[in-house]
């Protein structure tokens, strides 16, 4: 892709929605077909934007949907606002929404046509939205070029069969283990057994949320165990293997510990400004949270190991990145192309690492980043694997995990927990 470089196709895209800035987005339809550099020629991007500029006439109104976490729309509202001042003879109306990353694809595709215009989402909800025809492949880019200036870690999975559909955003969407320092030693934090030990004769709290797939795959993945998706994306899971009954009821042993709580991020939040914890498995999201309890004893490090039948086993996690994604359907594509660009530049992703936490994806603005939790995630990445499994996985995980919190661990209880997992997609619809 080239930076200096555009389309004449692609600036007539963007030249088009600038006239419909205030029409129905059901009006415009996706664009296909390829870039058409060959027939077209080329021009400059600053023509292109120049060109759209003149184009424009009346609001432009463009919908955002990011984390519904207080740090980052206060980011994303400085950034929006940065962008307006960037084009000052544009009248924009970018309103922000609401909607957990977690929970983005499924709430663009109830009706993707009267989705947010720009939204972002992580790595593993992409192939749902470009199968659904919910977001618009980058054919090119106008401020900045993504092969140039972010890392090569973060961009083949931002595309699907060859295309490129996400802007590299962050570069942390994992988990790792805070703790507090004054309170526990490495030793103590270098295995779950030793942790809970030391919790327990403080009387403090530590853990993870194990009735969350996300969670839970680590552990499984720490003793050997495999997780993967099939084309037509149901999952193979081998859970139930001898391996796998080691595992669940070596984790039954570990969370069956006083101090050991298994929260969701509610509950991990309330129970850390009250005082009660001391180490939790979490991520750069909760940055802020972790080094204001703990204040000058915050720090962080990969997850600890755990026994299985005598032999120390390093626990696993998901990784992953964020990304940045336009709407086929927007009304104002050429102007919603440019805001997303926009939010994910360089000076964007520092923003965003200064407000949040979250690691850039940016080259140069990950040379600006360094915290304990940045740290501890490339310690845990060693051990890591991107997220890729079919939606079956997540209702059979979770009741799993509640089982095993409550001891309930049997050959019985992981047959069914894997036939669940694997259950073909048709048969689950």
């Amino acid at each position: 892709m080239k930076k200096k470089l555009v389309s004449a196709l692609l600036i007539s895209t963007m030249t088009l929605t600038a006239f419909v800035g205030c029409g129905e987005k059901k009006e415009e339809k996706p664009a296909e077909g390829g870039s058409g550099t060959e027939s077209q020629g080329e021009v400059s991007s600053e023509d292109a934007i120049a060109n759209l500029i003149a184009s424009t006439e009346g609001t432009v109104d463009i919908e955002l949907w990011c984390s519904e976490t207080e740090a980052y729309q206060k980011v994303m509202k400085e950034r929006c606002d940065a962008f307006e001042a960037q084009y000052p003879d544009v009248d924009f109306n970018i309103t922000i929404g609401s909607v957990s990353e977690a929970d983005m694809k499924d709430k663009v595709l109830e009706d993707p046509e009267k989705a947010a215009d720009v939204f972002v989402f992580p790595d593993d909800q992409l192939e749902a939205l470009v199968k659904a025809g919910a977001i618009n492949e980058i054919q090119a880019q106008y401020t900045y070029n993504i092969d140039e200036v972010d890392t090569e870690t973060t961009i083949e999975p931002g595309s699907y069969d060859g295309k490129q559909y996400g802007y590299p955003f962050t570069a942390s969407n994992g988990y790792f283990l805070y703790y507090d320092s004054s309170a526990l030693s490495e030793e103590d934090v270098a295995s779950w057994e030793a942790l809970t030990a030391k919790a327990d004769e403080l009387g403090k709290q530590v853990g993870f949320e194990v009735a969350n797939g996300w969670y839970l795959y680590g552990w499984f993945a720490g003793a050997g165990c495999s997780l993967t998706e099939n084309a037509d994306m149901s999952n193979n899971c081998d859970w139930n293997s001898e391996a796998g009954l080691a595992a669940a009821e070596s984790l039954a042993k570990v969370t069956s510990a006083k101090s050991f709580k298994s929260y969701g991020n509610d509950d991990l939040l309330a129970n850390l400004n009250d005082g009660k914890v001391v180490a939790y498995v979490s991520g750069t999201w909760n940055v802020n949270a972790f080094s204001d309890a703990y204040g000058d004893g915050y720090a962080a490090a990969k997850l600890p190991t755990f026994d299985v039948n005598g032999e120390a086993k390093q626990m696993g996690s998901y990784c992953g990145y964020k990304y940045v994604g336009v709407n086929s359907f927007a009304a104002n594509k050429g102007w919603s192309m440019l805001l997303a660009e926009f939010l994910s530049n360089e000076e964007s992703q520092v923003a965003v690492y200064k407000a949040t936490g979250e690691g850039p994806s940016n080259k140069a603005a990950l040379a600006e980043a360094s915290s304990p939790a940045l740290d501890a995630l490339a310690e845990q990445s060693y051990y890591a694997t991107l997220q890729r499994v079919g939606g079956n996985y997540w209702t059979p995980a979770e009741s799993l995990g509640k089982n095993i919190l409550e001891g309930n661990v049997s050959q019985q209880l992981l047959d069914e927990a894997v036939a669940g997992i694997e259950q073909p997609v048709d048969a689950a619809q």
